[in-house]
């Protein structure tokens, strides 16, 4: 480490050595210099990290008796891991504040002692605080997207004092604006989370099933056109799941008088983007003994179902379960994640999955 020695190394090439290290160790090591610290943030370092050297992905779980404690399953290594994500460790000043949403190396977190929602990269520690857009404020639903080039979006639906109000936070911009007409086209099903594909906010609706999506740079709410098989009136429930960027996934429950007997997997062909139209076609159907287990859990409360992409797999939970069941798309195989051995047993609903994928060049 004679510094005579580094100093003569082109800069290319010393980014090149230095983008082999470890990611802690790196992070250790941008401490001891500016030049070392900006390499953080330059997207060919961030490159050349990320080529060489690959990170875990994981899927955390949330519950609310386990505050600030967020068990963590390796996807690359197929366990669990035996020590939590605890983020009052990283952020100490945030310590009443509760993980609402993941997307893409960041976190999002309530605050509702400082009125306010916490974005963060635990991995960089770099955070920003957004203020709620109005006063009082209580949200029923939240859709966090974080994106590499457009940095990230909050899509937010909160209970006014005559009906519900729509807002849009751009991290391009820092500011909120209010979204119109939102409330009149989702209808009853504003509890289920949107899914982002194709640059929109894509939402499935119930009797009769159908789907719009939002256009956050047009302030939009448009109806898609689509066509599936079999008939609306079959689909006990409906999710959507995107892949992050090709396909657009639905998972629905078969069945009649609001009782589902089985459950599938659609995926969208012919097109879709922008309420383009395109078909539904069928991929798999979920084996009936697991469909047995899965119907048993929810006991036909379909509210409390919610789907994720994670890493080649549609993971498909229950509020009430601490088990997912997922479909590993390469494959065509559907399996069970075994429970985390750490939760009591006596833990019964309240489960919450996230798709935490860390990322180092992903900017608060």
């Amino acid at each position: 480490m004679d510094p005579r020695i580094w100093s003569l190394l082109p800069r290319e090439l010393l980014e090149h050595v230095l983008s082999f290290l470890p990611l802690r160790a790196f992070l250790i090591l941008r401490s001891t210099c500016k030049h070392f610290d900006s390499l953080l943030f330059a997207p060919s370092f961030v490159s050349k990290h990320s080529s060489s050297r690959s990170l875990s992905s994981f899927l955390l779980l949330s519950h609310p008796h386990c505050h600030q404690h967020y068990p963590l399953y390796d996807s690359a290594a197929g366990t669990w891991r035996s020590s939590a994500l605890s983020p009052a460790l990283l952020l100490p000043k945030f310590k009443n504040s509760s993980l609402i949403s993941a997307s893409n190396g960041l976190l999002c977190f309530s605050l509702p002692n400082s009125s306010s929602f916490l974005i963060c990269n635990l991995l960089t520690k770099s955070r920003r605080e957004i203020k709620f857009p109005s006063f009082p404020f209580v949200f029923e639903l939240l859709n966090f997207v974080s994106t590499p080039k457009l940095g990230y979006k909050i899509f937010i639906l909160a209970s006014g004092s005559s009906r519900a109000e729509a807002f849009l936070y751009d991290s391009r911009y820092h500011s909120w604006q209010k979204v119109n007409c939102f409330d009149r086209i989702l209808g009853d099903t504003h509890h289920q989370e949107g899914v982002y594909f194709d640059g929109r906010l894509y939402f499935a609706m119930s009797e009769p099933f159908s789907i719009v999506c939002f256009n956050p740079e047009a302030g939009m709410m448009e109806h898609c056109r689509s066509e599936l098989l079999p008939q609306p009136d079959e689909l006990t429930f409906a999710r959507l799941v995107s892949d992050g960027g090709e396909r657009l996934y639905l998972v629905g429950g078969i069945g009649t008088n609001g009782i589902s007997r089985g459950m599938k997997l659609w995926v969208l062909s012919g097109g879709g983007g922008g309420g383009g139209g395109g078909r539904w076609e069928e991929v798999e159907s979920l084996p009936e003994l697991m469909c047995r287990k899965f119907m048993s859990v929810c006991y036909h409360n379909y509210e409390h179902v919610y789907c994720f992409w994670h890493q080649g797999m549609v993971c498909i939970c229950c509020y009430t379960w601490p088990e997912i069941l997922y479909y590993r798309a390469s494959r065509r195989t559907w399996h069970w994640l075994p429970k985390c051995p750490s939760l009591p047993e006596k833990w019964s609903c309240g489960f919450k999955w996230y798709s935490f994928l860390p990322e180092i060049s992903a900017m608060a």
